[in-house]
């Protein structure tokens, strides 16, 4: 491990909003990680910015009525926001877009050109989906249809959501254009190919095996699976908002939004050291080889950034590094269902900031990560931990002893009147040895540990405070109170150090209440270990560091999750409660279509002919406008079999089959294992 990193986070796409998810897969942890090693004394630069062409943004500026550069330019001050929100700090945020980074467009031309004249870059012929309404190619995010894979539909031309196979839109089933719901047909265009495996071949392969064992294993899985099949992959696309592609025959065709957005992580450090006034300086990072390169992302990014991206800093032949490492997370969560917002499944992030402070935030996500699995933010879950660990133990051990030493020590830390006990002794080690660990888990990409342990020598300080008594040897010895009051103080000092990371305002902040001049980032982490309070030490000023979160603040915020849940999706709410016995007076029958017909005097109308088992009834319902009669005969249907009769229309309807409505205003008839056979009970 060298003592220089250039840190990097996936670019956040400039379409949107991001949630708790896209902030703890890749810039929260990266965050911690930069602020960790500035604090060993390396050298570091932070590199992120916004993702800003591809067919999605086209798509969505002409929904909005704005230009692309319009709307890209709104999205990007939200993002940054939102970072700023959680206290996320980029040596720049810059973007991709001419408007934003005058870098980057010359950058990529020069990458195409270069991996064109070193043979990597090919062009032909190929098959592509064109929509005769739009009267267009499709690029790949103008298409949807069902996965080849998986069969989950909403499938993109380029990707499934749901399993993260790439997917050839020409594969895709049922594929529609999403610009105006028609199906596409195939028509032939020319595009220009990267020669992944050639380049795989030559150097790829070999430097990613070289990882084996220092790399995440999701990520040596996934890529060893994608490079036993790879193909080359193409890096154009039929467009007007983008790179335009830098050869005479490729006139309105763009360069590949997934071609261009990793070189944006060079152009923006261009333009970072071209406004300090060294527009050389940023070969010092890219191009030397003792510099470490850490790319920090979700796991839908790993085929880019450990095969397309490398390949490409290969092929250009000019000295690019390599990433050292790619700690992809997992995909994070929210109370069980993925984050949505458009299906409101989301937090407002300014109103969570509103009411809960960054830190709380800050710690709650890192130690709920998707380190090596998919998991879950939930508010009962924010709540314990910051009630249990941010209050009552971290916030508790400092206000317990700066209090004490408030009332009782005229306001100032005292230095050691009495040998120490074993116990404090062996809390006095344990602070370097805790820093240690705390270093060496964030080194290995294990925040959730690095948390874990500032709560263990957070905890072992209130212990020795128990133990301690000072509230009883105040009277009986006094030399006694304060070595057990000046550990305790050291031992925040440590813990100032930890939170620095983690929980910046909060080390911050137990730095000041400890009456230190400056702060734990300025000192570094060789400091973290030391005695200073061994004379004594300044005049504290004790505060809380954490407010606990009642029930009523929790229950209040599930139930705002589940209204936004109810307008996004137009779901009506829960009805009132009902007793059991009121429930088992319904009688529920599988029941087995046997022939349907339109009602003659109501289009809207279907009378339906079911076997119950023990009798056949006529069932009147309206789904006429969702269903054809001769897809009905032999379908199961769940009838409510007790209902009083009634007429339709002249028509007696003896019972009502049980359907749901669709997000869209549809309906789908509720239906039953194939084997229940009719009559039995549905309970």
């Amino acid at each position: 491990m060298g003592s220089k990193v250039l840190v990097t986070s996936a670019l956040p796409y400039a379409n949107g909003p991001i949630h708790f998810g896209h902030v703890v897969g890749a810039y929260l942890p990266a965050d911690v990680y930069v602020r960790t090693r500035r604090m060993m004394g390396h050298q570091v630069l932070y590199i992120c910015g916004t993702d800003e062409h591809g067919v999605t943004i086209v798509q969505n500026a002409e929904k909005a009525g704005m230009n692309p550069q319009a709307f890209v330019d709104k999205w990007h001050e939200e993002i940054k926001k939102t970072f700023d929100g959680f206290g996320i700090e980029f040596d720049i945020f810059s973007g991709t877009s001419a408007g934003r980074n005058p870098f980057h467009a010359p950058l990529s031309r020069e990458f195409f050109l270069k991996l064109h004249g070193n043979g990597y870059i090919t062009d032909r012929t190929v098959k592509q989906l064109y929509c005769g309404s739009c009267k267009r190619f499709l690029a790949d995010r103008y298409v949807e249809g069902t996965c080849p894979r998986c069969g989950a539909p909403g499938a993109r031309g380029d990707e499934c959501p749901s399993c993260g196979a790439w997917v050839d839109p020409l594969e895709l089933k049922e594929p529609r254009c999403k610009q105006c719901g028609a199906a596409p047909v195939v028509k032939e265009t020319r595009h220009w190919f990267l020669d992944l495996p050639r380049l795989a071949e030559e150097k790829i392969k070999e430097w990613f095996h070289s990882k084996a064992g220092e790399w995440k294993p999701n990520v040596l899985t996934f890529v060893e699976n994608m490079l036993s099949d790879l193909k080359d992959r193409p890096i154009t696309r039929d467009l007007d908002w983008g790179v335009p592609v830098p050869l005479e025959e490729a006139e309105g065709k763009v360069l590949y939004v997934w071609f261009d957005a990793p070189i944006g992580y060079i152009s923006a450090t261009m333009q970072l050291f071209q406004a300090r006034g060294e527009p050389e300086a940023w070969k010092n990072w890219w191009k030397d080889p003792e510099c470490e390169l850490i790319h920090f992302i979700g796991k839908d990014n790993i085929p880019f950034h450990v095969v397309v991206f490398p390949s490409m800093l290969y092929g250009v032949k000019d000295g690019y590094i390599l990433p050292a490492n790619v700690p992809a997370n997992e995909f994070y969560n929210l109370e069980g269902k993925k984050f949505s917002t458009s299906m409101g499944w989301y937090i407002p992030l300014d109103l969570f900031f509103r009411e809960f402070p960054t830190d709380a935030a800050r710690y709650a996500l890192i130690q709920s990560a998707p380190e090596t699995k998919d998991s879950d933010f939930t508010w009962k879950g924010f709540q314990t931990r910051v009630n249990n660990d941010l209050a009552d133990n971290l916030g508790n051990l400092a206000a317990r002893v700066l209090r004490f030493v408030e009332r009782y020590q005229e306001g100032k830390i005292p230095g050691p009147q009495a040998p120490p006990s074993e116990r404090e002794k062996e809390l006095l080690a344990l602070r370097g040895k805790k820093v240690e660990e705390f270093t060496r888990a964030v080194l290995e990409y294990k925040f959730r540990r690095a948390a874990t342990v500032l709560m263990e020598l957070s905890r072992e300080g209130n212990r020795i405070f128990d133990d301690g008594k000072p509230w009883v040897t105040r009277k009986t010895d006094p030399n006694k109170t304060a070595t057990t009051l000046w550990t305790c103080c050291e031992t925040l000092r440590t813990l100032a150090f930890l939170c620095a990371p983690l929980m910046p305002a909060t080390g911050r902040k137990i730095w000041e209440m400890l009456g230190l001049e400056g702060s734990p980032e300025k000192e570094g982490f060789s400091k973290a270990g030391e005695e200073v309070f061994r004379g004594g030490g300044g005049t504290v000023r004790p505060s809380i560091l954490f407010q606990k979160i009642p029930d009523e603040t929790v229950q209040a915020q599930q139930k705002a999750l589940v209204q936004r849940l109810q307008e996004a999706r137009g779901l009506e709410p829960f009805a009132p409660p009902v007793t059991f016995e009121e429930f088992t007076r319904l009688d529920m029958r599988v029941g087995e279509v046997l022939s349907a017909r339109k009602h003659p005097k109501a289009d809207k109308l279907l009378v339906l002919d079911v076997d119950l088992g023990l009798e056949r009834r006529t069932i009147v319902t309206g789904i006429a406008e969702h269903y054809d009669p001769k897809e009905l005969a032999g379908r199961k249907v769940i009838v409510l079999a007790n209902l009083p009769y009634r007429k339709f229309r002249g028509i007696e309807s003896q019972g009502m089959v049980l359907a749901s409505t669709t997000t869209d205003g549809g309906v789908q008839l509720l239906g039953v294992d194939p084997g229940a056979p009719p009559g039995a009970r549905v309970s």
